[in-house]
């Protein structure tokens, strides 16, 4: 465990400078007044957030993470279909906590013409605080992640100290299943029903017969004593009494009652014996819940006095407990909010986002990318990406054209109104959405890019800024009824981009994913013409396993090579039949001795005779493993995935396809290959022939 001490001196590299604070609009320059919540506020803050989404007319979020992927190997690539990028994208969200939330509500102010907002910083930390799923929660921290929140100063120790606490629906649901199964074992136990164990204590010593009499005696001398003041024959006087018995008296539940202190638990199972088989009007009870909670021996005077106190026992356990849960599900509810409030969502570049949301506050992660997505559009119906939002939209387009795509840079661009000082000098040919900001002074600070707060921010700005250049005239309405309803924007409504690259996009309403139209940067993506080769040597470059590929199936054989790692690769050929092709050769190179097969180009992939490969459905049963290699090769390994055992389906396959060819077209395969061999002698002839010629010639110098 780390000291509190080794935080200290590190506060002051990492906790944020508090600045003067802005308390009118955002245009005001200086950034964004952003409301601070931490474990200290978030009740009270949470009671005006109610308010606030309740009225708002759309709700942005945003989130800082631990990090973003466990291994190169799981960074989102070009070659990576919907499935292999979802199942990449659920290994972040699985592996890395979630530090930050930013929440910030939009409401539409027709008097002052401007959206309002209230962003909202929230520091979450996934605190330990009920028993499920093992002792503590275990969580990644990748350098770069952890560097780039340091570098804008991300307070750590705010986090980790003061952060809010969270359980998932799911964790909630065992939870109570717990309690319940817990509170018909402690019902047993307060109703003195035999309990495994107590009805067979032996004495191990003479000093247990001793004691078990003593207690006998002091009990029943206890309790003559209450029944005698209850009747009214001797004055409750406690501190007297309690010298002669020598037991502490106390009152529970308005009931004379003995605090059972200094007791091992071993003495305690036999003071519970005592009273359960000698004294009908002494109860043995265990209040608080817990283990350590506290014993006592409450008096009542009858039975239907003892029902009724087993269940005042039963029902402060069940309210106690209770207030645990509330305690622990805290953060989560606020995503229970915005979820039960059917809040238009918008985020920027969110399926990270979404991932970590359904993970963190709902529950397990599905296998697959159309179950994800049917569980997510039941939870937020109507969610909106910005990115998507910025990429269908011209002027965005125009304006965004040669610049970065982050959010800063596209709020900078799109929303300069509200991103830079009011002195700027601004387009007159399109008109702006007018933002003010509102917080309240305390636990609020000026916000900067890269918190969670502060980006949520500028993504609302950015969606209330395009759906104007959409057409959207809030000025035409008092207050907009449903803005997830409005006409221009159900085109764009529910579409989600699967990977920071941004290829494909997700359809959260039917469940499908389609290619964008508007990115045409690489080839088109075939995925049964791909395969993946690891283990080959950690020098081969890029450019000369294409040159190798080339040589080997043909200079028009390959279409794309993308690196995964220093020692794995995935290759996409032309045509589908040389996928089976590259897999016949490479097995009989590993199983030829002869000169000719020494001189074979792939050869050079093969060196060190760990190479392996497999298909595209192999990559992605890899990458939707739960272990956790840094190399591709290690992680197959650790998976005991072998190239032999994708050789011999693809043999079967290429001799079940021969058995329905032709035998002219088999014939003239064979002469390719017969002609293929023929060079590769030729060359080998030519290399003996200048081998002599040279070695001739150093004679005769």
């Amino acid at each position: 465990m780390r000291k509190p001490c080794l935080f200290r001196e590190i506060r002051k590299a990492l906790t944020l400078r508090p600045r003067h604070l802005s308390t009118a609009g955002a245009s005001s320059g200086g950034g964004a007044a952003v409301k601070r919540v931490t474990r200290e506020n978030f009740a009270a803050a949470l009671e005006e957030l109610r308010r606030l989404v309740r009225a708002s007319d759309f709700v942005s979020v945003d989130l800082e993470m631990t990090g973003l992927m466990s291994a190169p190997w799981r960074e989102a690539f070009e070659f990576d279909g919907p499935d292999v990028g979802y199942l990449k994208v659920k290994d972040s969200a699985e592996r890395f906590a979630v530090v930050q939330f930013g929440v910030c509500p939009f409401r539409w102010e027709p008097s002052k013409d401007s959206f309002i907002a209230h962003p909202h910083n929230f520091y979450i930390f996934p605190r330990k605080e009920l028993p499920v799923d093992g002792s503590s929660y275990e969580f990644l921290c990748q350098t770069s992640s952890m560097n780039f929140l340091a570098k804008h100063q991300f307070d750590f120790n705010t986090c980790i100290y003061e952060g809010i606490s969270y359980i998932s629906r799911a964790q909630e649901v065992e939870v109570r299943s717990l309690y319940s199964t817990l509170e018909d074992k402690f019902h047993k136990y307060l109703c003195y029903s035999e309990e495994a164990g107590d009805g067979d204590i032996s004495f191990s010593s003479t000093s247990d017969v001793f004691f078990t009499e003593r207690m006998k005696i002091q009990f029943s001398e206890w309790r003559d004593w209450i029944a005698q003041s209850s009747s009214g024959e001797n004055n409750f006087d406690r501190s007297s009494e309690d010298s002669k018995l020598k037991l502490q008296t106390d009152f529970y539940k308005m009931r004379p009652a003995v605090v059972l202190d200094g007791f091992s638990s071993h003495q305690l199972r036999l003071i519970k014996l005592v009273i359960r088989k000698h004294f009908k009007d002494l109860t043995f009870i265990h209040t608080d819940g817990e283990i350590s909670g506290k014993k006592k021996v409450v008096y009542t005077d009858s039975e239907n006095d003892k029902a009724l106190l087993m269940e005042e026992v039963l029902e402060d356990l069940r309210k106690e407990r209770e207030a645990k849960v509330q305690s622990a599900v805290a953060f989560r509810h606020v995503v229970d909010l915005i979820a039960s409030e059917q809040k238009l969502v918008v985020g920027h570049n969110c399926f990270l986002d979404v991932a970590h949301i359904y993970s963190k506050f709902f529950g397990p992660l599905p296998p697959t990318i159309a179950e994800f997505s049917n569980r997510v559009h039941k939870i937020f119906p109507h969610i909106i990406d910005t990115k998507h939002l910025l990429k269908t939209d011209l002027i965005s387009q125009n304006l965004m054209k040669r610049n970065s795509k982050s959010l800063s840079s596209a709020f900078a661009l799109v929303c300069p109104h509200v991103a830079c000082d009011s002195k700027i000098t601004l387009s007159v040919s399109r008109p702006y959405v007018k933002v003010e900001v509102q917080t309240d002074e305390a636990g609020s600070n000026s916000g900067a890019k890269h918190e969670a707060g502060y980006d949520a921010f500028m993504t609302g700005c950015i969606f209330a800024q395009s759906c104007s250049q959409l057409g959207i005239d809030f000025k035409l309405h008092s207050a907009p009824a449903n803005l997830a309803e409005h006409e221009k924007l159900q085109n764009h409504m529910n579409l989600i981009h699967t990977t920071r690259c941004g290829s494909t996009i997700l359809n959260l309403s039917t469940d499908t994913v389609i290619l964008d139209p508007s990115y045409s940067k690489y080839p088109k993506l075939v995925l049964k013409n791909i395969v993946v080769i690891w283990g080959f040597p950690s020098n081969l470059k890029p450019i000369e396993l294409k040159e190798y590929m080339r040589k080997s199936f043909g200079m028009d054989s390959v279409t794309m090579i993308c690196f995964l790692d220093k020692t794995a690769a995935l290759v996409q050929f032309s045509k589908e039949e040389l996928v089976a092709e590259f897999f016949k050769v490479k097995n009989s190179l590993e199983k030829s001795n002869n000169v000719v097969a020494v001189l074979h180009p792939l050869l050079k992939v093969l060196e060190g005779g760990n190479t392996r490969a497999g298909d595209y459905e192999t990559y992605k049963r890899i990458c939707g493993s739960r272990i956790s290699k840094v190399l591709f090769a290690d992680q197959a390994e650790a998976m005991g995935v072998e190239w032999e055992v994708v050789a011999p389906e693809t043999e079967k396959e290429l001799n079940a396809g021969e058995c329905g060819r032709s035998a002219d077209e088999i014939d003239g395969e064979k002469g390719l290959e017969s002609d293929r061999v023929s060079s590769i002698e030729r060359i080998l002839n030519s290399l003996m022939s200048h081998e002599s010629r040279h070695k001739k010639r150093s004679r005769t110098v």
